[in-house]
This record gives C-alpha cells, sequence and structure tokens, in this order.
C-alpha cells in the first residue's frame, strides 16, 4: 500500500490514479509522461506482465483523451534475463504506442545497463522512430552517446543521474557533473531533436534559459521536465512564460525503490517528509 509521504512523488498504485493526475496536469498546459514502476525483474512471466501493462497503459493514454508518452525501464522487461527479450517487449509497446499516436521514452538505469539499454535503443530506433532515451550528464561516456544520438535523430531526455557510480565511469563532483549537464544541453538545444532537459536544479534552468536566448531558439524546439511532486511554483511560472514543460508521473504498486531514491537525491525532500510525519 502506498504510504502518505510518498503519495508527494507517486501518483497512485493503479492506471486510473496516474491518468486522473495526468489529466489535471494536462488542464495546467503541462504534458506528461506516465511510469509504471519496476526493476530488475528475473522472471519471463512477469516481464511479459509488465509487457501487456504497458501496452495496456497507452490504450488508456488513448481513451482517457490526455496528452502524455509513457516512459520504460528495460530491466523491468526482462533485460536481466536476455537483452533480446528486453527488445521484444519493447517492440512490442512501440507498436501499441504507435497505434494511439503516442511515444515511449526509454529510461537510463545503473552504469551496469547504459551500454545495453543504448544497443537496444537504436536497434529498435531503426524501424520505430517513436522512441527517445534519457542520457546521465554524470557518466564520463555520455558525450559521445550525445554525439551518437544527434546524428541519428534520436530525442533525448538530459539528466545529472540519480545513481552512484563508480569514479571510472562517472564524474564525483557536483561541480563537474553541473558543468557537463550545461555542455550536453547546450549540444542538444543547438542540434538535438526535442530534447528534454530534465532538471530541478535552478541554475542549470537559467543557463538553458540564457542559453536560447542568446541563440534565438524557439521555446517550441525543446521541453524542461520536473518529477512529479518538485517545484511546483517552479513548473507553474515556466508554463506560464510560453515554455513547454513535461512531468515524469510515477505509479504502480512497486513504488518503494523509487521513493528512497527520491530521498537520496535531496535533502529537501528528507525534510518534507519528516515535516509531514511529524504533523500526523
Amino acid at each position: 500500500m502506498l504510504i502518505w509521504p510518498a503519495t508527494r512523488f507517486v501518483a497512485g498504485e493503479s492506471r486510473e490514479e496516474a491518468l486522473a493526475v495526468a489529466r489535471e496536469l494536462n488542464e495546467e498546459g503541462v504534458l506528461v509522461s506516465l511510469d509504471l514502476l519496476g526493476e530488475n525483474v528475473t522472471d519471463r512471466d512477469r516481464a511479459a506482465g509488465f509487457r501487456d501493462a504497458y501496452v495496456e497503459l497507452v490504450g488508456g493514454i488513448g481513451a482517457a483523451g490526455v496528452d502524455a508518452n509513457i516512459s520504460i525501464k528495460l530491466s523491468m522487461l526482462g533485460l536481466d534475463i536476455e537483452q533480446a527479450l528486453a527488445r521484444d517487449h519493447v517492440i512490442t509497446i512501440l507498436q501499441a504506442a504507435a497505434e494511439h499516436d503516442t511515444w515511449v521514452r526509454i529510461d537510463m538505469e545503473g552504469s551496469p545497463y547504459t551500454q545495453m539499454t543504448l544497443e537496444v535503443f537504436h536497434e529498435v530506433f531503426e524501424e520505430h522512430p517513436n522512441v527517445g532515451v534519457v542520457i546521465q550528464s554524470m557518466l564520463r561516456r555520455s558525450r559521445d552517446d550525445v554525439e551518437r544520438l544527434i546524428d541519428v535523430g534520436a530525442r533525448v531526455r538530459l539528466v545529472k543521474g540519480a545513481y552512484k557510480e563508480p569514479a571510472p565511469l562517472a564524474f564525483q563532483e557536483k561541480e563537474r557533473v553541473n558543468e557537463e549537464f550545461d555542455r550536453l544541453a547546450e549540444r542538444l538545444l543547438d542540434d538535438g531533436v526535442s530534447p528534454a532537459i530534465a532538471t530541478h536544479d535552478q541554475d542549470r534552468i537559467d543557463h538553458a534559459l540564457r542559453y536560447v536566448t542568446d541563440r534565438g531558439i524557439p521555446a517550441d524546439r525543446f521541453e524542461f521536465q520536473f518529477l512529479y511532486g518538485m517545484r511546483r511554483k517552479t513548473r507553474r511560472s515556466l508554463v506560464e512564460r510560453g515554455y513547454r514543460m513535461r512531468v515524469y508521473v510515477p505509479f504502480g504498486e512497486e513504488w518503494l525503490p523509487y521513493f528512497t531514491r527520491r530521498l537520496r537525491e535531496r535533502r529537501e525532500n528528507v525534510l518534507f517528509v519528516l515535516k509531514t510525519l511529524t504533523r500526523r
């Protein structure tokens, strides 16, 4: 059962709850990416079950008439079992999404999955262009990955990264991660296809705003993305200023790992939970 503090960051456990939240956000002028929570599936039947749940979700999006895409994790679809299995499940989801005129974002997980995730993405993208992927600025390899994704015309969601990674693979200093984020954001804003600048860091947001203003990049060429429950006033302000905003809306019964990552990421998230618990 979803505990009360987690409702700040998780829309609910059911598809109906998530679609209701999506509709409310749409009414605010906000686009949505729906994410059914779950990861590290090692049973073929469970992986197939999540595939089917995502097919039902894109059907639900179409029936509800909400403006939303979906986000998926490959480890949820059997990547730990076999890469080809996850790829085949992704193709099934992409075919269903195309039927409902929506598209899919493949989330990026920890570094053990980075290469496999990008291999699956590039393989399916050749035949199914209604798919995008996520890149983490903390990883040392991301500059090269972004250049290849720009070359093929892929839609990239740029994030800093939520996983603890070893120094040989990832920058450890906060300042360097921020520098890489700004650099990659600039490349995507210059030459990327509908890039998503996904950060709650006001300095990173301001950097992107200055860059697009200086370069004369139209507001409809990119979008900002926030996580559900984060920076609501800033979200509204950006929409009022004419920028595209998409909110990543997670839901599902397997919400605990996601909720835990949100607490690890930001001190203010922990303070929010402690404050709400003491009020009850």
